[in-house]
């Protein structure tokens, strides 16, 4: 009976660990490697975007830049959408994602986070003469958004919170929401602040101001889950930059504000 014990008791032992999700070391990959493959989003300005030369340039991409330099690696960019930063970082296509990635309740179920470097407002504009205070006003009209980032969850969101019959159109990406909007094919945008001032600020005929104020999202570097190492490092390099300044230079370079005080909090 006592041998029967003992075995079944290593077999729960051994089932137990069996089932325990393998613990990664991306942080001892990358620094073997000597390169960092990080996710970016060209399509987002200031976040991502390409320069008259077709280079890669934003907010994010300079945050990448001093991620590699930190860590003093080579850096690779791979470009994704709003929809497959979280597929290719879970297929290891990428080492992390630092593409004006906001926390969300659902992601965190599936991925890890750094503590945040950043904030995303996101809104909903329309042309001024639109009346529109609430997600209610929304009720019959269509909004354009890119599929997949928080102001999509938002918008989702609020327009079911409220019963709005509105029609939301879903774009693979931000280019080409903004692309619709700018061509009449959608009169309201639902994107990130800065985005949205984006698109009013090259199409001043369409006369599209913020409407409605629908979250802010902090965001961070977006990372696998059970990579304890590269967690713990990343923690500490955003803390370190958000201390030293080098975080809010770049914020404030393409945002033109500071970066809330209490973020190094």
């Amino acid at each position: 009976m006592e041998l029967r014990k003992r075995l079944g008791a290593i077999a729960f032992a051994v089932a137990t660990f069996a089932a325990l999700p393998a613990v990664a070391d991306t942080l001892a990959d990358i620094k073997e490697r000597g390169t960092i493959i990080v996710a970016v989003d060209v399509s987002h300005p200031p976040y991502g975007m390409l320069d008259s030369s077709a280079k890669e340039t934003g907010s994010d991409v300079e945050t990448a830049q001093l991620l590699a330099e930190d860590l003093g690696v080579q850096l690779q960019l791979v470009p994704v959408s709003g929809a497959n930063r979280v597929p290719f970082l879970l297929a290891n296509k990428v080492d992390v994602v630092i593409a004006s990635f906001s926390i969300t309740e659902e992601r965190k179920k599936v991925i890890d986070y750094s503590r945040p470097y950043g904030v995303i407002p996101v809104v909903v504009s329309a042309p001024e003469a639109e009346e529109i205070t609430e997600a209610g006003d929304l009720a019959g009209k269509a909004i354009a958004v890119a599929r997949g980032t928080t102001a999509d969850i938002e918008l989702t969101r609020i327009v079911k919170d409220s019963g709005a019959r509105a029609n939301i159109v879903r774009y693979e990406d931000e280019a080409t929401a903004n692309t619709a909007v700018a061509t009449g094919q959608q009169k309201l945008l639902a994107a990130a602040l800065s985005t949205a001032n984006s698109v009013s600020e090259q199409n001043p005929g369409l006369g599209l101001e913020v409407k409605i104020d629908m979250a802010a999202y902090p965001m961070a570097v977006g990372l696998r889950k059970n990579d304890p190492e590269l967690k713990v490092a990343l923690d500490e390099w955003v803390l370190a930059n958000l201390q030293n300044g080098k975080l809010n230079t770049i914020y404030e370079k393409y945002f033109h504000q500071a970066l809330p005080a209490d973020l190094a909090n």
